[in-house]
């Protein structure tokens, strides 16, 4: 949509902390439930919850089991060197 993009991923296990700066991250749990870490607390988001990552805000992503969630970017947004599957 327009220069965003939609993607449904599957995530197990943590990431590494990051950051973007240019953007705010959406993310949307469609099944299962996932961490994100930041540096002063943490937040869980369950199925048909969200979670709206401020542009400038370090995360780390997690979830303990397997979790689908659907992102919202900007095209360009690299998540860094995580392999995808």
């Amino acid at each position: 949509m327009n220069d965003y993009q939609f993607k449904i991923v599957k995530i197990t296990g943590e990431y590494e902390w990051h950051v973007h700066h240019e953007t705010d991250k959406l993310f949307f749990v469609i099944e299962g439930e996932m961490i994100i870490d930041l540096r002063d607390g943490q937040v869980r988001i369950s199925k048909d919850e969200m979670f709206i990552v401020p542009k400038g805000l370090e995360i780390k992503p997690s979830s303990e089991k397997e979790c689908h969630i659907m992102l919202m970017e900007p095209r360009e947004v690299n998540t860094g060197g995580t392999e995808s599957k």
